[in-house]
């Protein structure tokens, strides 16, 4: 879970600092300038910071509620960004990638608690 999610904004972050250097030489590119990309590299760098400070668990549920915890957060950071589609469309990815995380870790519990136990 954790390492998918570090591994992907990590890997955004330096896609989008790689194309920003591109766009720096002057090579046309499509999509966001090169400030955007730059501030969208941001914006992954701090979903992996707010990511990386949350704390070893000793169970798949108790991390997926860790980084549910996470979503208000990257929800008022969207919102914040509103102004800036692109830089809001990171934060909103990252809280959908938590929901999707949890979904699947909730299927794949075929729903039981941690105990073992029937959820209904």
């Amino acid at each position: 879970m954790i390492p998918y999610l570090l591994d992907r904004f990590r890997t955004d972050a330096a896609a989008l600092r790689q194309r920003a250097g591109v766009l720096r030489s002057g090579t046309p590119q499509p999509g966001p300038d090169r400030d955007t990309s730059l501030r969208m590299a941001d914006a992954c760098d701090d979903v992996v910071a707010m990511v990386e400070a949350i704390p070893a668990s000793d169970g798949a549920a108790d991390m997926v509620a860790t980084l549910s915890a996470l979503i208000p957060l990257l929800e008022q950071r969207a919102t914040a960004a509103r102004d800036t589609p692109a830089i809001r469309a990171v934060y909103v990815g990252a809280a959908t990638r938590i929901r999707e995380i949890g979904d699947a870790e909730s299927a794949h519990r075929g729903g039981r608690d941690d105990d073992g136990n029937d959820d209904a």
